[in-house]
């Protein structure tokens, strides 16, 4: 599975221009992937620079073949009533199995520029990897408490799920009811901008160890199922030692004059051996952000 995720800024790139279709280009150009994970995508927010429009619809236009599946952080309303939606999108050609949307934490923190964050998950099936949760998310810029909150949100997300792959209900319902057979699996990637580097706390907030919340009578086989999917960051279990090459303030420096690297890809200890490539695309300017692509085995 080859897996590409990238900040788009709107689609807007350092020219200014918006354009949904060179994103798709630079990301083809990167790899050939099954998998596509956008942030910052707009629908409605007209008043951007470059008036992006119904990105959603013009994605799903350019990606034939592939399911897009588009979650909303922020959904709200102009004053004349006109529909503004921000945030996170999921592109797969894979057979996908379960799609969930959730919000993340946004504790009030006076006197700082904020927005509502959330996590899309699409669960799809691999036909190397088997059943695996796709994560794509972006957390908060601007206020730190608001991070750490949705960090550990991310965390427990990751936990809960591995739970239910450990812990199912005891009959399974075939049947077409809400409560028909869901599919759990303790495998993931979670990918998108963090806002955060590796040397700050969010990060081992994200790869901390999984706690055990299953049954007395499961919890042997939850243990061993919740201890192997805690989650790590795929770029040292390539590069070892080697800092992972900088995927933001890389050409434009208006929110730092360092370069940093914030978007990250983790991936559960079950797939940790499988991970065989990743790498950042220093080169487009497409967005303020740089693409990151991971390959599994």
């Amino acid at each position: 599975m080859k897996l590409v995720t990238w900040n788009t800024q709107w689609c807007r790139g350092l020219d200014g221009l918006v354009s949904a279709r060179r994103i798709v280009l630079g990301a083809r150009a990167l790899a050939d992937f099954d998998v596509l994970c956008l942030q910052e995508i707009a629908q409605g927010f007209d008043g951007l620079p470059g008036a992006p429009g119904d990105q959603p619809a013009e994605l799903r236009a350019l990606l034939p073949g592939f399911q897009v599946f588009f979650g909303a952080a922020v959904d709200e309303f102009t004053r004349d009533g006109r529909r503004q939606r921000f945030g996170n999108l999921i592109a797969t050609r894979l057979p996908v199995l379960r799609l969930q949307h959730h919000l993340l934490p946004w504790p009030a923190d006076g006197g700082v520029s904020s927005m509502p964050r959330m996590c899309t998950v699409v669960t799809l099936q691999d036909p190397t990897l088997g059943t695996v949760r796709i994560m794509t998310t972006h957390l908060e810029y601007y206020s730190g408490t608001q991070r750490m909150a949705q960090a550990r949100a991310l965390h427990a997300l990751h936990a809960e799920a591995c739970g239910h792959a450990a812990a199912p209900p005891p009959l399974a319902d075939e049947s077409d009811s809400p409560f028909q057979r869901k599919a759990h699996t303790p495998h993931a990637v979670l990918c998108g901008d963090f806002n955060f580097a590796a040397s700050e706390p969010e990060y081992n907030v994200i790869q901390a160890d999984l706690m055990l919340s299953a049954p007395v009578e499961t919890a042997s086989s939850a243990m061993d199922s919740i201890a192997g999917g805690r989650l790590r960051d795929a770029w040292p279990l390539v590069h070892g030692p080697t800092p992972q090459a900088p995927t933001f303030r890389l050409f434009d420096r208006t929110y730092g004059p360092v370069p940093v690297s914030c978007d990250f890809v983790f991936v559960s200890e079950g797939l940790a051996g499988r991970v065989r490539h990743i790498e950042v695309d220093g080169q487009t300017q497409a967005s303020d952000h740089q693409p990151v692509m991971v390959e599994l085995l």
